[in-house]
């Protein structure tokens, strides 16, 4: 008899298993969800469109934890992959000590 190998899909936030459609399409299960939607993030070091691009990152699930508070986190167009954390960034951007939405995302996923 052929068992048929289950992948479990884990949330990306808290690694639990995730079970409805929505949450896998999400990659978040919805406490991690409403969390990160809710999470008190000071941005006021942000402009608005960085502020909208860390919460699309987020919702894609194009920001993925690798260890501790690193994260790794990809490029808007989809090209290249950053190693992202809440204080500094290997994107352009970060790398000339400048505020990235990488980062405010990481701080958005760790703050929720």
């Amino acid at each position: 008899m052929n068992a048929a190998a289950t992948t479990i899909t884990r949330c990306l936030h808290c690694r639990r298993p995730l079970r409805s459609a929505r949450s896998i399409a999400n990659g978040y299960g919805p406490t991690c969800a409403r969390r990160i939607r809710n999470a008190a993030v000071d941005t006021t070091d942000y402009k608005p469109h960085q502020i909208a691009s860390a919460r699309e990152l987020i919702a894609d699930a194009a920001i993925v934890p690798v260890r501790g508070q690193a994260f790794a986190a990809v490029s808007s167009d989809g090209t290249e992959t950053y190693l992202a954390h809440p204080t500094n960034c290997t994107c352009p951007a970060g790398l000339k000590a400048a505020r990235c939405y990488h980062q405010l995302a990481a701080r958005m996923l760790l703050a929720a």
